[in-house]
């Protein structure tokens, strides 16, 4: 039997999802998921990443860390926060060999087009550093404009953490069955919550099944106690990311009222495959950045 889609041909019988290039991923096994929760919907994939892919993502990032933002309710710009003490920076879209194979290996497990995802984003929490329960989806209307709400997302763990350092979901409905012991953290004890164990990956929707807003999806990074917490996180939206309210690449414009103030705040530098843009695409905020050519 064969199935055809927007990925490409499959025999039924086989794990392997295939791109609509007709080059193959790395294998995508369905059977290493298991779900965690149905409200809200959470799925774990027990080595989704090699160990090699972990520690290229890590290098990639390592010299290029950021204090970590967030959006302002209100308004959509990014500001700083207690609320979110680690540090991170933007990958490029098929940055390399690596990326790319990342990329399209999650389009292949969440059956969302590739253009619907933000660039992947890696994230370092060091002693103490944590990020409090927030949603994914946006409360803004600045935000909603590109690419609509994050319906999805999926958080890779790139290393271990001694102690600490969970996914935790303090709505889920599931967190009265978890089992807790004293290898989690007392934060872990507050929600359902998820060990990092590199090359998992986490996926959780943000979306019910109607495109409501789901306020189960709570979720938050307990603080690190012993070690390190290493993670990449790939926000997926309703529509399409790279081709939303899109002009021509190269032209000179601002495409969100926010471009100026993130500009000021050093984001044109920070993140420049979405303020600037590449090759491949054209960036939101060329006006307020200054690059534009005479």
């Amino acid at each position: 039997m064969q199935l055809r889609g927007w990925l490409g041909d499959q025999k039924a019988h086989e794990p392997v999802l295939r791109l609509k290039n007709g080059v193959s991923s790395s294998p995508f096994d369905p059977t290493r998921v298991t779900q965690l929760s149905w409200n809200p919907r959470a799925f774990l994939y027990k080595g989704f990443l090699s160990g090699e892919e972990c520690d290229h993502l890590i290098k990639l990032a390592r010299d290029k860390l950021e204090k970590s933002m967030v959006a302002d309710n209100e308004s959509g710009k990014s500001i700083m926060s207690e609320v979110r003490t680690s540090s991170g920076m933007f990958l490029q879209k098929a940055q390399d060999e690596v990326v790319s194979d990342v990329e399209a290996r999650i389009a292949a497990w969440t059956f969302l087009p590739i253009e619907n995802g933000e660039s992947i984003q890696i994230l370092h929490y060091e002693h103490g550093e944590k990020y409090e329960p927030h949603f994914d989806y946006f409360h803004d209307k600045a935000n909603q404009e590109l690419g609509g709400h994050r319906v999805a997302t999926v958080l890779m763990y790139l290393s271990d953490v001694e102690k600490g350092g969970e996914t935790i979901f303090p709505n889920a409905m599931a967190k009265m069955s978890q089992p807790k012991d004293d290898a989690g953290s007392e934060c872990a004890k507050n929600g359902y919550a998820v060990k990092p164990r590199k090359g998992d990956a986490l996926l959780f929707f943000s979306l019910h099944p109607d495109a409501t807003t789901d306020a189960n999806s709570l979720h938050g990074s307990c603080p690190v106690i012993e070690g390190e917490k290493w993670s990449a996180t790939k926000w997926i939206h309703v529509r399409s990311f790279d081709k939303s309210v899109r002009h021509a690449v190269g032209d000179c414009v601002d495409e969100n009222e926010n471009c100026p103030m993130w500009a000021k705040s050093g984001e044109c530098e920070k993140n420049p495959i979405y303020m600037v843009g590449s090759e491949e695409s054209g960036g939101h905020c060329r006006k307020s950045c200054k690059v534009c050519s005479s």
